[in-house]
């Protein structure tokens, strides 16, 4: 089976603004700005022989206020900017009680199943809490970048950036039999 690297789209993959002290994902292509300096960071992951997958919660989709096309136009970006295998998406509101919508696993348990993915094996790298939750669910180790997002809940690892996370899961590959207290 296969190890995989799950990293959060906004704030880790692309700037994300922040509106009330609380992180705005983009609505359109021209807002749309990738962390170009990702790039050879996440080169780093795929030599070691990782599936890279971007995860991003966009309840702008079921709110009206992002279409999938302009959505579509992001991701295609992305994907030319950075080593990406795959982009998952949950376009649901917090009040939909949807099973993909993060901090439930929905979205990590879909790419093992689609990927054949070991996920006791795989990471999360993401600035938010509700990744480290999906992580833990799943028995994946979550690294979080220092942000305003971590929350209180269980976090694996905090880091202070994304060359930071990529060094500690290159660490933690090498050395598999690490157990965290």
């Amino acid at each position: 089976m296969r190890l995989a690297v799950f990293i959060e789209r906004d704030g880790v993959l692309n700037k994300a603004r922040v509106e009330r002290q609380h992180q705005v994902s983009p609505v359109m292509l021209e807002e749309f700005r990738v962390c170009r300096a990702a790039r050879p960071l996440l080169q780093r992951l795929k030599a070691a022989g990782f599936i890279l997958i971007a995860t991003t919660n966009q309840p702008a989709l079921s709110h009206g206020h992002l279409s999938r096309r302009e959505l579509d136009r992001m991701h295609d970006l992305l994907r030319r900017e950075l080593p990406l295998d795959d982009i998952l998406v949950c376009p649901h509101d917090e009040s939909d009680d949807c099973p993909c919508r993060k901090p439930r696993p929905g979205l990590l348990s879909e790419a093992g199943f689609t990927w054949q993915l070991n996920l006791d094996r795989s990471f999360v790298i993401s600035d938010k809490w509700q990744d480290a939750e999906a992580a833990r669910q799943l028995g994946c180790t979550s690294v979080v970048i220092e942000s305003p997002w971590l929350g209180s809940g269980h976090h694996d690892l905090v880091v202070t950036s994304l060359a930071a996370a990529v060094e500690k899961v290159l660490q933690l590959h090498a050395t598999p039999n690490l157990v965290f207290a």
